[in-house]
């Protein structure tokens, strides 16, 4: 096991920070903005953030990098300033976390298909390979592909996260099918673990999608197939539209009540997703720390 996460391990559950879009959101980030650019134009509202959540209590932090791929930026017309924004992200959350947390940083969907042919296999490798060099030469402590409902793309992401050297979370999004077990793009719990096992990543979790209780059936299927440390990072519960608005219904108490059992099962790194807020991470880390 990597001595990082051995290190982490000596005292769980590690406790992971919440949602940024919507903190973000409420610092003034505009609806369509290119969350991402902000690390050049607003660097001290994406430090409020990750400050907000370390002060609540979180032991790992991410990065504001989650769309920062070539292919992601380019959409924003923000395709060469890849390494600028990237390397920001990481700089930001470290000066946010200072000896007080770790900064993991994240890499999410490219936004292009591979089913569809929307990109190649080769452009979207190396659309990750430059993020992850980017992030890792910054000083990240770890790597978090998040977010995955395509297992080729995730692949290809894990790929490039495990050339950096640095320890790399993979995480995908369940709550499809019956059972709410597979992906968007059909794939299962088990689908992922052994191909995420045999790339060797060192811990495997899951992120969005669901609420705690369809979390904690992902987190009893993750601890049957692997032995690897899990990652879960739940929504504050299924999202209802209302008025135009997304309504998250599960509140910081109940959200904390909630994470008892999915903890208990043997979640290793637990923290929040859509809907969470520093809130939330502060009732976690006082009720599980």
């Amino acid at each position: 096991m990597n001595t990082i996460i051995q290190e982490l391990l000596k005292n769980r559950p590690v406790i992971l920070d919440g949602a940024w879009g919507t903190q973000l959101q409420s610092k003034g980030l505009p609806d369509g903005a290119c969350p991402d650019e902000w690390n050049l134009s607003s660097p001290e509202k994406v430090e409020e953030v990750a400050r907000e959540y370390v002060e609540a209590g979180s032991q790992i932090i991410i990065t504001n990098t989650f769309s920062a791929t070539r292919l992601c930026l380019e959409q924003s017309g923000l395709g060469e300033k890849v390494r600028e924004i990237n390397v920001a992200g990481v700089q930001i959350s470290k000066r946010a976390a200072g000896a007080k947390a770790m900064v993991f940083a994240s890499l999410g969907p490219t936004g292009k298909s591979l089913f569809m042919g929307e990109a190649s296999p080769e452009l979207i490798a190396q659309s990750y390979q430059e993020q992850a060099t980017a992030l890792a030469s910054a000083g990240a402590d770890g790597l978090v592909v998040e977010t995955m409902m395509d297992l080729k793309e995730a692949e290809l992401a894990v790929e490039a996260a495990k050339s950096t050297r640095l320890p790399v979370v993979a995480c995908m999004t369940f709550g499809k099918g019956k059972n709410k077990d597979h992906t968007m793009m059909g794939v299962t719990v088990e689908e992922a673990v052994k191909s995420f096992s045999h790339l060797g990543v060192d811990v495997i979790g899951s992120n969005c999608g669901q609420g705690l209780e369809g979390m904690l059936i992902t987190c009893r299927v993750l601890k049957e197939q692997t032995e690897l440390p899990i990652w879960i990072k739940s929504n504050a519960g299924i999202p209802k539209y209302e008025a135009g608005e997304t309504i998250y219904g599960t509140t910081a108490e109940q959200f904390a009540e909630l994470a008892g059992p999915v903890i208990d099962a043997g979640v290793e790194f637990f923290g929040g997703c859509c809907g969470t807020s520093p809130a939330y991470i502060r009732l976690i880390s006082q009720k599980y720390r």
